[in-house]
């Protein structure tokens, strides 16, 4: 009974592979989009993740700086996001900028980033004294 199952999925899927084939010859070609961006003084390894900002696009050629659930301001203060039925246009306008801005302000921000009371210089220089090992 599984032998059946499986030779009619198979047959099923076999279908709509074909099918697919077929329609995608009329479709307009595949638009392909970045919508993040990673910015970091930190070179990649266990660190970086904590020491990163984001550039997320946020539709209408509008992106945002953000760094886990806050938006960078123009002013350069950070912000809860709310959900977007409770974000007033004001709001909007001090948090989103055209893609160089907002990589330009990420860029301004991710040095003075801490955590934990670990700066940048210092998390790099424990990441250094790691690779040592």
């Amino acid at each position: 009974m599984n032998d059946t199952r499986d030779a009619e999925l198979a047959e099923h899927f076999r279908a709509l592979r074909e099918r697919a084939a077929t329609e995608a010859a009329a479709l307009p070609p595949a638009n392909v989009q970045p919508t993040r961006y990673e910015v970091s003084c930190v070179p990649e390894g266990i660190d970086r993740a904590h020491f990163s900002i984001h550039v997320e696009y946020r539709g209408r050629d509008l992106w945002a700086v953000t760094r886990h659930r806050e938006c960078l301001a123009a002013d350069g203060t950070w912000s809860w996001e709310s959900i977007p039925s409770e974000r007033e246009d004001e709001w909007l306008a001090r948090h989103r900028f055209d893609l160089d801005t907002a990589l330009e302000l990420a860029k301004q921000v991710a040095p003075l980033l801490t955590v934990n009371g670990f700066t940048v210089t210092e998390a790099i220089a424990m990441e250094a004294r790691r690779n040592e090992s």
